[in-house]
């Protein structure tokens, strides 16, 4: 595994990864043809296996302190973020 400096272009990348891993698992769920739902299972289970040690590097370098744009986040992250609290009923 290749030593990647610890910079915002690192984490740039690597949110870049991230979002392209959440396409290929959105991909594997719904269009790709498998022989069988047990192989398809497993595809998506190696996909996020791979997006999940992505997904902690990527907060390791922003809890050393390294900025970002709020732009070259994945998808995942700004809908998460993104999604209101629901309003109380008064």
């Amino acid at each position: 595994m290749a030593l990647h400096p610890r910079n915002k272009y690192h984490l740039r990348d690597l949110h870049r990864e991230i979002d392209l891993f959440d396409r290929k698992i959105a991909h594997s769920e719904t269009y790709a043809a498998f022989a069988t739902e047990e192989l398809r299972a497993a595809e998506i289970k190696k996909l996020r296996t791979k997006r999940g040690t992505l997904v902690k590097v990527a907060a390791e370098l922003v809890s050393e302190g390294i900025d970002f744009e709020p732009k070259d986040l994945p998808r995942s992250f700004k809908t998460a973020e993104a999604s209101p609290e629901p309003a109380q009923a008064v």
